[in-house]
């Protein structure tokens, strides 16, 4: 694909037009595998920032009065855009943020799932009528859109984790404000705008600022007019942005961090849970929230899963994420590949067994398995966004149990065993909000409450959560009698 194709896109898209920021510095696009410069983008100010907010302010009210039906025709339009262009798409991934194509396929594939649960969202603001104690008195609660959301979503999986927060509130009746990674600005940010004013949707209600919290500071997220915020990315950021909302009584949904476990029971189908720890750990080069940094592995069946571990991560191609045969491609910059490689040092520094040990060229980083790490290793409790596995073997499931939550995150993890139940109740006893028996540790589905505990993040998406969300309950009493009054 040519350059040009970026350039059109690398603008600010804000109550409906295309135009470019009046920063007095540009982000630069670039290819993370080859470092190709792919655009240049002139950030977003505070007032663009302001601008986009407004411009979102003044069309959700039409917006929320329209026809639910009328709504849901937008979205089954994106929906066939997203089918129509999907190698256009997958070229985008590849460039941008050097996805592979096996990345690519699963991203958009959860991508127009989630399309296509947004369609039905549009005809789910349902009210009730509850009863009364007061004679004569009828309670309506009406289900309404909060009006303004900012979403604010990460690099690693741009195209998905800004459609579902900004698919599900548009159809809900909101207006969103999106500030895409400065990495992914194209992939997360202005290629979605393109889709929804292909389809149809009215100017305004989808914005786009393409800028850095260097220039803007807390602006995106302090400004009056939201009044949800929705932030995917590191619970250090995470946590910044709960406490500027909470002092505004604002609401944030934060998807955050993870350290997920995968834990393999004496009694596992050793040959599946290799495949399933592998996919899990590195998928991506890894750079996914609910990755399974750690493989925790009964002592009993240690050996044998290790032996097969090594043997198929060894069998990973790393290399030219265009080349379909590529299974780890670039991670996003530098800076990642740089913290990765310290990581594996670090480990290695603390006593860790190497049982492959991936070199780093610029910013492909080969896949390493590290075992025997200290106990006291933070590594162990810290999520490593990269190419790394940390086997730890233990002694039963009580010890299991106890090191899976020896973590401050709580977000994914599996567990794999002959017996379900067993899995099921293992499951019971870890401290996150989503588990999974005989499977990976990475999964989203339109329907399913997705979120974690602890430093995991903050309130849920998918399903009812999405309504509790993205919308606010009304109460509307009407008195067909007459009340008493004391005085």
């Amino acid at each position: 694909m040519s350059s040009s194709d970026f350039t059109d896109l690398a603008q600010q898209f804000i109550d409906g037009e295309w135009r470019s920021g009046t920063g007095s510095w540009d982000i630069i696009d670039v290819n993370p595998y080859d470092g190709v410069k792919l655009a240049s983008i002139t950030i977003a100010t505070i007032d663009e920032v302001d601008q986009a907010y407004r411009a979102a302010q003044r069309a959700q009210r039409e917006w929320a009065a329209t026809n639910p039906y009328t709504r849901r025709d937008v979205f089954e339009r994106v929906l066939r855009l997203v089918e129509d262009r999907e190698q256009l798409i997958t070229d985008f991934i590849v460039s941008e943020l050097g996805g592979t194509h096996l990345k690519a396929r699963f991203e958009i594939g959860l991508a127009k799932e989630f399309l296509r649960e947004a369609a039905q969202l549009t005809l789910r603001l349902e009210g009730r009528l509850l009863p009364s104690p007061i004679e004569g008195k009828e309670n309506r609660l009406y289900r309404e859109p909060v009006g303004v959301v900012g979403v604010i979503s990460p690099f690693n999986f741009p195209f998905l984790l800004s459609i579902k927060p900004v698919a599900s509130a548009l159809a809900l009746g909101n207006a969103v404000v999106l500030k895409p990674h400065q990495e992914t600005p194209i992939v997360g940010g202005t290629l979605i705008a393109k889709f929804f004013e292909d389809a149809g949707l009215p100017a305004g209600l989808l914005n786009v600022v393409l800028t850095d919290i260097a220039e803007i500071g807390d602006a995106f997220i302090e400004h009056p007019v939201p009044k949800v915020i929705s932030f995917t990315g590191s619970d250090k950021i995470g946590r910044h942005i709960a406490t500027v909302c909470a002092a505004q009584l604002k609401r944030t949904v934060l998807e955050l961090g993870g350290n997920s476990a995968l834990v393999v029971l004496d009694d596992a189908d050793i040959d599946y849970a290799v495949d399933a720890a592998v996919f899990s750990r590195y998928v991506d080069q890894g750079q996914v929230c609910m990755a399974a940094n750690r493989v925790l592995v009964d002592r009993s069946v240690a050996d044998e899963f290790t032996e097969k571990f090594v043997a198929k991560v060894k069998t990973l191609k790393t290399g030219d994420p265009s080349d379909p045969q590529t299974v780890i491609g670039p991670v996003i910059n530098s800076l990642q590949a740089n913290a990765v490689t310290a990581a594996v040092d670090q480990a290695v520094a603390e006593g860790a067994t190497v049982l492959v040990r991936g070199e780093t060229t610029n910013n492909l980083v080969e896949p390493s398995v590290l075992t025997d790490v200290p106990s006291h290793s933070a590594l162990l409790h810290k999520e490593i966004f990269g190419p790394v596995a940390l086997l730890v073997p233990f002694d039963g499931e009580e010890e299991a149990i106890r090191i899976v939550n020896d973590s401050p995150y709580g977000l994914s993890g599996a567990v794999h065993t002959a017996d379900v139940e067993r899995g099921v109740t293992f499951a019971k006893r870890i401290d996150t909000g989503m588990f999974h028996v005989n499977d990976g540790t990475i999964h989203d589905e339109p329907l399913i409450p997705f979120g974690g505990e602890k430093h995991s993040g903050i309130g849920r998406l998918n399903g009812e959560p999405t309504l509790d969300a993205f919308t606010t309950l009304k109460w509307i009493s009407v008195q067909r009698g007459r009340s008493k009054f004391p005085f």
